[in-house]
């Protein structure tokens, strides 16, 4: 978090200014800061000079002038006092596909939509303000640069599972551009971001709301990184096609040939793969994908025999491609696999459903899969009898939780679920509606505080209010409600946060720390209990940095989408160790302030749970 901080922080030096957005735009940068320079006045247009006459060609030799002479019409694209003798030789021609001679002749098109499908730029996502998306003209009059700092700084994961949500909500929103940044661009930096995080379907649905024939190296980058995490192999063929030689590098070389093999260009895939193959452009693993992914287009009549014996890592692109192709990765190769490997496979079809759940565990508890989709995944495990082992036992105990005689033996299910005293965040995710189903009792104040988090996992708020006079005073389940109830004017004081500073024993009282941070955030507790208990706990909620300073000023003009990507700059990192309380505070502050109190309410409450 601290390495996005000092990038996107010394990104952020060169915007100062930020402007209100959606209902009244209007600019507050420094009076003439951004009024355009007054225009030269402009020169006297020349006299018009009289057009030149057209001019006699002469006459060959012996010919009268009345006599039409025989021309040789030039090609298009090449100049005519080039004459003939620079054009390609017949074997070159016969080797050149379809798009090379094209584009030879002057005959390839720019564009590959028809004028009138095409689409603006005036506005790009995939979520609009009536879907739950941010309004559309919320960032049309902030500083291009600013926007473009934060999210250039942005480079997930994020700690928290609830600010993950809001920024893939801000980023996925059908947004005009800001001011000074290409729309292209734009699209690109939200992309980008998105797969950093995990969400590459988002970040593939952002690069197809613009034309292809708009896209930039930096969207398309981000495209050709989605359609591998999402095994769309083909997905990428309108960009390769129509971009042509604009890279060189080996993997460009390979979805040319595959995307040449699905236009009907078999022969030529076929020429182009082998050369591939035989001059090593690639490892021999990831051209042999390849050309069995490529042969899949034509009438199947070649066979390529794929072997990972002598695979020693897992990579993008075999991964994709063994994803489409439908073909075992082995299990030495799959163990330890990173996170990355582990989110791809979570939402593929083409791994078995108990593959799939730990990379679904961690999607839950980075925010990318919701409960509904857990119990959905689990559901289908338990009606399969011949899905034995921990998958199968998880999903019979969830079940239990569910349908258990009475509420003891339900609660006893779902701690089988979580595995332990400190469960995995991802299944409490899993749990958070069967949690919601037990009765508020003073018999399971001990298992209160976890049942809380679990609810809250999935914004069950209202539930978990319904446990505010069962648990004690002082414990985590107070202390997850005090930040959490969707209630107004609710206050504490300092001997309330006393008593849960007492009994915290995380490590560093992070929680505490944490608490502290939040009910300040969310105004819950004064000025002088909140500066009296950060000192108490070695903390200065009030000191300011350049990521403090923006996201104050843009809850000051009331921006909700300009606080929402701030806040996910500033939520970078794979733990919540890697968060300081100020920067809760901060960050929970400038949401309430905006309209975003339920996010900055969860936000607040997964710190102190998570911590």
């Amino acid at each position: 978090m601290r390495r996005g901080l000092l990038i996107g922080g010394a990104a952020l030096t060169l915007c100062s200014g930020l402007v209100v957005a959606q209902d009244a735009p209007e600019s507050i940068l420094p009076p003439g800061f951004d009024d355009p320079a007054p225009a030269p006045a402009p020169a006297p247009a020349p006299s018009a000079a009289p057009a030149p006459r057209p001019t006699q060609p002469p006459s060959a030799p012996g010919s009268s002038p009345g006599a039409s002479v025989p021309t040789i019409q030039p090609l298009p694209g090449i100049p005519a006092d080039d004459g003939l003798d620079r054009l390609p030789s017949l074997e070159e021609l016969q080797a050149m596909s379809t798009d090379e001679l094209d584009e030879l002749l002057g005959l390839k098109p720019k564009f590959d939509i028809p004028p009138a499908a095409r689409r603006g730029l005036t506005r790009v996502g995939v979520l609009s303000s009536e879907e739950g998306g941010f309004p559309a003209g919320s960032l049309a009059r902030q500083p291009g640069r600013l926007v473009a700092a934060a999210l250039a700084g942005t480079d997930g994961p994020l700690v928290s599972r609830w600010g993950h949500i809001m920024l893939r909500r801000a980023l996925a929103s059908r947004l005009a551009s800001p001011e000074g940044l290409d729309p292209v661009r734009f699209a690109a930096l939200r992309a980008r971001v998105l797969n950093s995080m995990g969400e590459f379907a988002v970040a593939r649905a952002i690069a197809q709301d613009v034309d292809t024939q708009n896209w930039d190296e930096g969207l398309t980058n981000a495209a050709l990184t989605s359609s591998l995490a999402t095994s769309d192999i083909v997905g990428a063929c309108p960009a390769v096609r129509l971009q042509g030689s604009v890279r060189d590098d080996a993997e460009w070389t390979m979805l040319q040939a595959i995307c040449d093999a699905y236009a009907g260009e078999e022969t030529r895939a076929n020429l182009q793969l082998g050369r591939a193959l035989s001059r090593g452009i690639a490892p021999r693993i990831d051209v042999l994908l390849a050309q069995r992914f490529a042969g899949a287009a034509g009438n199947g009549r070649r066979a390529v025999d794929i072997e990972w014996d002598e695979v020693e890592e897992l990579t993008p692109w075999r991964v994709a491609f063994a994803n489409a192709l439908g073909l075992e990765i082995p299990e030495n190769l799959r163990s330890g696999a990173g996170d990355y490997y582990r989110m791809v496979w979570a939402t593929s079809p083409a791994m078995s459903l108990p593959q799939r759940t730990d990379g679904a565990e961690l999607a839950a508890a980075r925010g990318i899969f919701s409960s509904d989709a857990m119990i959905d995944l689990y559901s289908q495990i338990y009606a399969i009898d011949e899905i034995t082992g921990d998958p199968a036992l998880v999903s019979t105990r969830l079940r239990e939780a569910y349908v258990g005689s009475d509420p003891a033996t339900r609660v006893t299910a779902i701690k089988d679920v979580w595995g332990g005293e400190t469960p995995d965040y991802g299944r409490l995710v899993l749990t958070a509606y069967a949690a919601a189903r037990i009765q508020p009792s003073e018999d399971l104040a001990d298992d209160a505080g976890l049942l809380i988090a679990s609810m809250l996992t999935a914004g069950l708020d209202r539930d978990a209010a319904l446990w505010a006079n069962a648990v004690d005073d002082g414990s985590l389940g107070w202390a997850l409600l005090a930040l959490a109830r969707p209630a107004d004017n609710l206050q504490f004081d300092g001997g309330d946060v006393d008593g849960f500073i007492d009994d915290d024993d995380s490590v560093g009282q992070r929680k505490s720390a944490f608490l502290v941070a939040g009910l300040a955030g969310l105004g819950r507790i004064d000025d002088g209990v909140a500066s009296d208990m950060s000192e108490r706990l070695g903390f200065n909620l009030r000191s300011q940095n350049r990521w403090t300073v923006a996201i104050d000023r843009a809850a000051e003009v009331g921006n909700p989408t300009l606080v929402a990507i701030l806040a996910g700059l500033g939520m970078q990192g794979d733990d919540w160790s890697q968060m300081t309380p100020r920067h809760l505070y901060h960050m929970v502050s400038a949401m309430r302030r905006v309209g975003l109190e339920a996010e900055a309410r969860m936000i607040a409450a997964e710190a102190v749970a998570r911590a």
